[in-house]
């Protein structure tokens, strides 16, 4: 399960929107090997595959791969706007510890 948060509800429609995306498409969460922990996460509007999960929060689709789900299972996603950094942030309980950027993790061991 990954929860999505009002504030990011509302950025990821806009977002869908002003790219003309259809009614298939939301926001894709993939987790990759890289970054200064050693996973970083990598977010991008895509269609969903077959065999991908997809999770539906009013009307907003969030789309994960099977690899990358174990390390975002549970997460939530919020929307955050400052002077110095605006964007999707995960939230993500499977970490051991993220960077200061939020933008990669060190996955807890299993």
């Amino acid at each position: 399960m990954i929860a999505v948060t009002q504030n990011a509800v509302k950025q990821l429609r806009e977002l869908l929107e002003s790219r003309g995306a259809d009614s298939h498409a939301g926001l894709r969460l993939a987790v990759q090997r890289g970054g200064c922990a050693g996973m970083e996460y990598a977010m991008k509007v895509d269609a969903p595959a077959s065999d991908d999960h997809v999770f539906d929060t009013e009307g907003v689709k969030i789309i994960v791969d099977a690899q990358s789900l174990p390390f975002v299972d549970g997460c939530r996603i919020d929307y955050v706007e400052a002077l110095n950094d605006s964007g999707f942030k995960v939230d993500n309980p499977n970490a051991s510890r993220s960077c200061g950027c939020g933008t990669s993790f060190e996955p807890i061991a299993s």
